[in-house]
């Protein structure tokens, strides 16, 4: 495990990116932390003047990271943070020695919702289907009273013009978030977060995913038993066969490849030292 800078910043930014654990998987720097880590690093991003795009990958997402150019440089833009949202990442990582566990944005939304009342953080939500961003901040601002929601919207699921990238930019930037939530399913939400981290201000950008749904209440989450055993996935499966078998498939096999050509390649280099 290495402790890794999450990149420069470009020049014109002139911010400041913290030092944080890493342990490499499938190719990439997933950040040795727990969900209380996580938590502690996003809370200090907003005094500590950082600029962070954090991912919560999945084997999915490396898998597809593995194979699509766009996303690989997505995850290895400046400033990005990629937390480990899927348990195999976690196994992967605490057998090559790192001190790591599951941030799962399902957890991760609630929770930093809850702590950052004390420092009166702001909130944007961008993402899910029509109406779900604003049916999410009405759920947590019944939950957690105080929370501050300063924008909610459901972008059309479509290419956006040039003019609406613009006004949306202005939009996010104008409410002065300091975390903007995104919600696209992966890749695009990676793909959206590379896009746009220089050209907003927000201190924090996440992509999330299905959250926006689950913390809803709209969709339903895997028992608790299964979220502890890495079968989160299979509760997901069952209740959308049709759309997410091949995801699946792919996504595990791909990922699993990835790391057994990583494990071997590195026993080779340190043999060869």
């Amino acid at each position: 495990m290495e402790a890794e800078p999450l990149g420069p910043p470009p020049a014109d930014l002139g911010l400041v990116t913290p030092l944080i654990p890493s342990v490499r998987v499938a190719g990439l720097p997933v950040a040795a932390v727990d969900l209380d880590g996580a938590i502690e690093l996003l809370l200090a991003a907003p005094a500590a003047g950082h600029r962070l795009a954090a991912h919560l990958v999945t084997t999915h997402t490396l898998a597809l990271a593995s194979d699509t150019p766009e996303l690989l440089a997505a995850l290895r833009s400046p400033g990005v943070v990629i937390l480990p949202d899927g348990v195999p990442l976690v196994w992967v990582g605490r057998l090559r020695g790192a001190d790591i566990g599951r941030v799962c944005g399902l957890d991760l939304m609630p929770a930093l919702v809850d702590l950052g009342r004390a420092q009166d953080a702001r909130h944007y939500l961008y993402g899910g289907a029509e109406g779900a961003a604003g049916q999410l901040a009405a759920t947590l601002e019944d939950r957690y009273p105080g929370v501050r929601f300063v924008g909610t919207e459901s972008p059309p699921f479509r290419q956006l013009t040039p003019d609406e990238v613009a006004a949306t930019i202005e939009r996010i930037n104008a409410a002065c978030p300091d975390y903007v939530w995104v919600g696209l399913g992966t890749p695009k939400q990676d793909l959206w977060l590379a896009r746009f981290r220089a050209s907003l201000d927000a201190p924090a950008l996440l992509s999330v995913g299905a959250a926006f749904e689950v913390v809803a209440g709209t969709r339903a989450r895997a028992p608790r038993w299964m979220q502890r055993g890495g079968l989160e996935w299979l509760f997901r499966l069952i209740l959308e066969p049709r759309r997410l078998w091949r995801r699946y498939a792919y996504g595990h096999s791909r990922f699993a490849w990835l790391v057994l050509k990583e494990t071997v390649g590195g026993r080779r280099l340190r043999r060869r030292r």
